[in-house]
């Protein structure tokens, strides 16, 4: 039977981003993608955003791999002619209530490392965004966009100049835990093939749990999944914004508002909300509107309703139950479930795209230590 020295599980940005370091540490590596292009999933359908590592608490996988992850992310897209622009985004506060959360966001962001943040007044807010009305606001010039369809596809390319694969339109059907490693099934096309692999990664995003219990070991605690949609609807027309405009969070700690993101064509999309489901639902509703508008005009009075018009949902691979207080990435490798080899990945959502090569590097060090 063919044998690998690492799988990876999932061919969405974070995928491809541990299989390039796992390639790139001399390993044959082999990602393994049931859907039939790179990134159809999650890493498809988010803003796109380059996160400063503002939000999150101290000491938090969030926090450490966002922070670290932006670096590596800034550094990569200028080497590889990544589309990319740090465009940067205001924090806005539209009341005085709003305006005492502003101050507990930059204490988060200083105990992050992130202190490049400024505050701006009322006046100061006007000069630079004409539209936008705030009381107050916080600067975060190191935040930025990306294309992520161009990142992974410049991840894929180093994949496979070091000599790995990325396979698509295969799914993995069986595990099996063996002496040397772990036994793959899969189905492609209609066929079925098994495999060996030394080690193993589970990064299969909405999938992650459902590929987990595959293993069908005690050893191995998978967390509950819930699915989070958030809707995005697209503003036809000039932008009246040149930067990311972004609420206070919400209090939930499930999003974090409703924000105006710009993409690297200068489109404006509002988005995303917050909305539990029980299954995989893509689709827009035209009645998700009215809250948007509303959270809209709290910093955007002058929004015309008549231009916003249904684009995208994506959903996140929430480990919080809906009035739960936010819960970390969980990066589950051997020294938790005893398994050697193994790395599961869960709850790997916002900021995922802007932590993937810093989550790489951590992955990677886990399954050489």
């Amino acid at each position: 039977m063919e044998q690998v020295d690492a799988c990876v599980i999932g061919a969405g940005v974070v995928g491809l981003a541990v299989g390039r370091a796992l390639a790139g540490a001399g390993m044959e590596v082999l990602v393994l993608e049931q859907g039939p292009r790179i990134g159809e999933g999650i890493s498809s359908r988010n803003s796109e955003v380059i996160h400063a590592g503002i939000y999150y608490p101290a000491g938090s996988l969030k926090a450490e791999l966002c922070v670290r992850g932006k670096a590596l992310l800034y550094d990569y897209c200028a080497r590889h002619h990544v589309s990319h622009q740090r465009i940067g985004k205001l924090i806005v506060a539209s009341s005085s209530d709003d305006e005492s959360q502003l101050a507990v966001i930059e204490e988060k962001a200083i105990a992050n490392q992130v202190n490049d943040l400024a505050w701006l007044s009322s006046d100061e807010i006007s000069k630079l965004e004409p539209a936008l009305q705030g009381v107050a606001a916080l600067l975060s010039p190191s935040t930025g966009i990306i294309s992520a369809h161009e990142l992974m596809l410049a991840f894929q390319g180093d994949i496979e100049s070091s000599g790995g694969s990325v396979v698509l339109a295969t799914a993995v059907t069986q595990i099996n835990i063996t002496g040397s490693g772990f036994e793959l099934g899969c189905t492609s096309q209609g066929s079925a093939f098994r495999f060996l692999a030394k080690r193993l990664v589970n990064s299969a995003g909405l999938s992650a749990q459902a590929v987990a219990g595959m293993l069908g070991s005690d050893a191995v605690e998978i967390p509950p999944l819930y699915y989070c949609k958030g809707n995005y609807f697209t503003y036809q027309g000039k932008s009246p914004f040149s930067r990311l405009i972004y609420p206070v969070p919400e209090s939930s700690g499930a999003g974090l508002g409703v924000h105006a993101t710009l993409d690297l064509g200068g489109q404006l999309k509002f988005g995303p909300d917050v909305e539990y489901i029980t299954a995989e639902d893509y689709a827009v509703e035209d009645h998700r509107i009215e809250s948007h508008v509303d959270a809209i005009r709290r910093y955007f009075p002058g929004l015309d309703r008549s231009r916003l018009v249904p684009g995208y949902a994506g959903i996140r691979p929430k480990l919080q139950a809906p009035g739960d207080p936010p819960a970390d990435f969980v990066i589950q490798g051997p020294e938790s479930h005893g398994l050697p080899g193994l790395v599961n990945l869960f709850g790997i959502e916002s900021p995922g795209l802007t932590s993937s090569m810093a989550m790489a590097e951590t992955v990677a060090d886990r399954l050489q230590a």
